[in-house]
């Protein structure tokens, strides 16, 4: 590592300072140019270039102004760090999601952070039943008068609080439901949504196989990610939920597959 500290982070060969620009969006969730040049101390057309060379290498996506980085495989979350990350963005699908049940009756909420808020901004003013494999999202619900909670049984993950396996999924498949808020770890139009636990993967392509309506829910970083297990294409969703860091191009390109894209 070369160059001098001048108060920012210290300048670095090419490769060094590409690896810091992928740390730096695989933590913040995307990485702005001028931001970037300004913390490493170099011109905004270096960092282009850096960044077009990180895309090619298929460990960023380009955006308009910066990229966010190209997750994969078996990495995943823990709920509690989910919480502290994209909030903003998060709540914002979140209201916009649940503003989607129209005259949904019976509602499938997902396991996550982003889930979790669904279920929070879902309306109080009429009967409805919740189905969820997350224990914050029924805990979120539970006290409502006017909500039935219906917890799928099955072994809980500590990591994400929720029901896996065989037993939430049997026991989903008996159910009928009007709308499923799904999430995921990745979602590419290549490879539909991904999830890295193959026990996650079973719960919601059982969502997925019951649902008359289906809405994804998540934020920009998702898109272009891809982990092991696929449980279903991105045509299959009415709605796709996402944050304005989304490109208007990229939201295009998935709304050709059939759903509509919602940037807020």
């Amino acid at each position: 590592m070369t160059g001098t500290a001048t108060g920012r982070v210290t300048v670095t060969e090419g490769e060094e300072r590409r690896r810091h620009i992928v740390v730096t969006a695989r933590r913040a969730g995307s990485v702005d140019v001028t931001a970037i040049a300004a913390d490493l101390g170099v011109s905004k057309e270096t960092v282009r270039r850096d960044l077009s060379r990180l895309a090619r290498r298929g460990l960023l996506r380009r955006t308009h102004g910066g990229a966010y980085p190209m997750r994969s495989t078996g990495f995943e979350t823990t709920l509690e760090s989910r919480t502290r990350t994209h909030v903003e963005e998060k709540t914002r699908i979140a209201a916009t999601a649940a503003g989607l049940l129209r005259d949904a009756e019976t509602v499938f909420v997902d396991e996550g952070y982003t889930a979790q808020l669904v279920a929070e901004a879902l309306p109080d003013d009429r009967p409805l039943t919740v189905i969820t494999a997350s224990l914050a999202a029924a805990q979120a619900l539970v006290a409502r008068p006017r909500v039935r909670v219906l917890l799928l049984g099955g072994r809980v993950r500590g990591g994400t609080m929720a029901t896996v396996d065989h037993w939430a999924a049997r026991m989903l498949s008996e159910f009928v439901v009007d709308l499923a808020y799904l999430s995921a770890n990745g979602i590419s139009r290549e490879h539909g949504l991904t999830t890295p636990d193959p026990t996650v993967s079973e719960v919601k392509r059982q969502a997925v196989r019951v649902s008359r309506r289906r809405v994804f829910c998540g934020v920009h970083a998702k898109f272009g990610a891809v982990s092991l297990c696929r449980f279903a294409e991105a045509r299959a969703f009415e709605t796709i939920v996402t944050d304005i860091r989304l490109p208007q191009s990229e939201a295009r390109r998935y709304a050709l597959l059939g759903p509509k894209v919602l940037r807020v």
